[in-house]
């Protein structure tokens, strides 16, 4: 939504029409009906006076245009170079009103459309997932400010007041720029493929390509300005070809960042990962961009964010604070979806239904080698209607439509806890009896809802900031399976990042999991047909 300031030069005089002017006014008053809803609505606002006739306007325009590479857009999706031949042409041949009308609703539309893109984000995502449950807003910026702007030319003014106004996009921005800067400087060295592994101690040529290609990104940096955060390691002048100590915490470092087992070790995977052209991590921040724009509007002040690729989940309080967590998501071939919804209640001791593609897969297969298996996990047989059903009668080569739930306790699949919010993908948050898998560096391991770590903390937090006045332990501790509502719904968004912006402006690159970001990137490039 646009500031004050824009507001206060929509409520100024508009500029008195020439009678050039006035016949350009005509045409387009004859000609808007043909466009867009938003663009009628620009024009009625102004009286259809038009709004490109000042060649400097023109190009500020064209030179705002160009600025949108900043945020990974296209700018050439919105013809800068076409304007200004377009408006040269008509103004050289003294173009009739018509014509001249056609041109100004030209330069609006590329204005509109540009604006458009910057807040909510140029791809569909519905049309790369059908899927999608976040909402597609439409964009929300008022056509009275825009038209002030226009008229004074301030278009890099509306272009900052439509981007997001939140701080990991500003991070990511900040992260392409010196990542775009890097890619000018000629990009970092590769590491030569090797079957034997970098690591502490070693001697070779090798070490000094790792510590140029660690440094052209900051991480030896880092080392040598902080001497507290890594107690022990050398931080003298190094020996360029020995792999020591202080390379080995910022190899650690590295490995962190991008979600790999911190040991160290440069073995075939954190190789990999440090051979990424520099070209691919400028378009991989390009497509997070993107991601940001479809989300990150309209976020109240309290909500919490799964961030599916990066396996955490952030509580951002109403008091500021955020609580973190570590996740568990779906599998490759079971993914967590992307949905925003609001968290209504909680299921404390819960019972599992085990879902039919389970069932199909992972139960029954277990069933039909051991029947023993049924008692050791506390699974009951049911019929549709509920009734318990003795499963030696079954016959479990064609079971047919049985119900299988496994009773709450300890074992549950879903733990002592589920958070639960509407979506028609039936995924939650739950409980794990799995507590090591946590510990994994990528944890792709449930079968679509999302194992949280610490869960019970995270109830009480949303229990104690909606002041539902319940305590968890105790409802636990009772062993009844009962549902708890929230006093106000807490919102939730679940999304897909591959990039991560963190606290300190450095950037986590993560294994693109589900194989997304191709198809992304492939739509973000596609040129804009206008």
């Amino acid at each position: 939504m646009l500031g004050l300031v824009s507001l206060a030069w929509a409520e100024q005089e508009s500029p008195v029409e020439t009678d050039e002017a006035t016949g350009v006014t005509a045409e387009l008053a004859r000609l808007v009906g043909s466009e867009e809803q938003r663009i009628q609505a620009f024009y009625a606002l102004r009286d259809f006076r038009p709004a490109w006739q000042d060649v400097d306007a023109v190009a500020a325009l064209t030179s705002a245009l160009h600025t949108l590479e900043s945020d990974g857009l296209r700018p050439a999706d919105y013809r800068p170079d076409e304007l200004r031949a377009r408006h040269r042409a008509v103004n050289e041949q003294q173009g009739s009103p018509a014509e001249q009308a056609q041109y100004d609703l030209f330069a609006t539309r590329m204005l509109l459309t540009a604006m458009a893109h910057l807040q909510r984000g140029k791809v569909d995502p519905k049309s790369l997932d059908t899927g999608w449950e976040v909402p597609v807003a439409d964009p929300d910026f008022s056509l009275a400010a825009v038209s002030s702007a226009v008229d004074r030319q301030r278009f890099e003014t509306l272009f900052s007041e439509v981007r997001p106004d939140f701080v990991p996009y500003e991070r990511l921005r900040s992260g392409l720029a010196r990542y775009r800067n890097i890619e000018r400087l000629g990009g970092w060295p590769r590491l030569p493929e090797r079957e034997r592994s970098l690591r502490l101690g070693d001697v070779s040529d090798d070490v000094v390509l790792l510590r140029e290609r660690l440094a052209v990104i900051g991480e030896l940096e880092v080392m040598a300005a902080d001497t507290d955060a890594f107690p022990g390691v050398e931080l003298e002048a190094p020996d360029p070809r020995r792999f020591d100590s202080r390379l080995e915490a910022a190899v650690k470092r590295f490995q962190r960042r991008h979600l790999l087992e911190p040991d160290g070790i440069v073995g075939r995977q954190t190789r990999a990962a440090l051979n990424v052209p520099v070209e691919r991590r400028i378009d991989q921040i390009r497509l997070n961009m993107e991601r940001a724009r479809w989300l990150l509007h309209g976020l109240p002040d309290a909500f919490v964010l799964v961030d599916i690729a990066g396996y955490r989940l952030s509580y951002f309080r109403p008091d500021g604070e955020v609580w973190r967590s570590r996740v568990v998501v779906g599998l490759p071939y079971r993914r967590t979806p992307s949905l925003r919804s609001e968290i209504t209640h909680m299921t404390v001791n819960p019972t599992w239904t085990i879902p039919p593609t389970i069932r199909r897969n992972d139960v029954l297969p277990q069933i039909r080698r051991d029947l023993g298996y049924l008692e050791r996990e506390n699974i009951s047989v049911l019929s549709p209607s509920g009734v318990r059903l003795d499963p030696r009668e079954i016959d479990w080569s064609n079971p047919g439509n049985v119900v299988l739930r496994q009773g709450a306790g300890p074992q549950n699949a879903l733990g002592r806890l589920a958070i639960r919010f509407p979506n028609d993908h039936l995924v939650y948050l739950h409980d794990t009896p799995a507590q090591g898998l946590f510990a994994r560096e990528q944890r792709a391991f449930s079968s679509g809802c999302i194992r949280v770590e610490n869960i019970r903390e995270l109830a009480q937090l949303l229990f104690d900031d909606t002041n539902s006045g319940h305590d968890i332990e105790a409802r636990i501790a009772s062993g009844r399976t009962q549902e708890v509502s929230l006093a106000r719904r807490m919102p939730v968004v679940i999304h897909y990042w591959t990039v991560n912006p963190g606290e300190d402006g450095e950037l986590s690159f993560r294994p693109d999991i589900y194989e997304r970001d191709d198809e992304l990137l492939r739509a973000l490039d596609r040129p804009l047909a206008l």
